[in-house]
């Protein structure tokens, strides 16, 4: 995967969760989903990147919104 492709994965990623979490603010939504993003930035193998980055990005705003 190129690193383009990858973000713009990543992009969708954010549109994705946006709309799963309308009662997030959607800056909120991209800061969680770019500092996870960010934390996969040492990795070689990149195809899985923007699925990993959902998920974790999910169980965090899914955390978010349990109270």
């Amino acid at each position: 995967m190129s690193v383009d492709e990858e973000r713009r994965q990543v992009e969708l990623v954010v549109d994705r969760l946006a709309v799963e979490h309308a009662g997030v603010p959607r800056h909120t939504v991209e800061q969680i989903v770019h500092d996870v993003h960010a934390a996969f930035g040492v990795g070689v193998v990149r195809d899985f990147v923007p699925l990993l980055v959902e998920r974790s990005a999910k169980r965090k705003i899914a955390a978010l919104t349990s109270f």
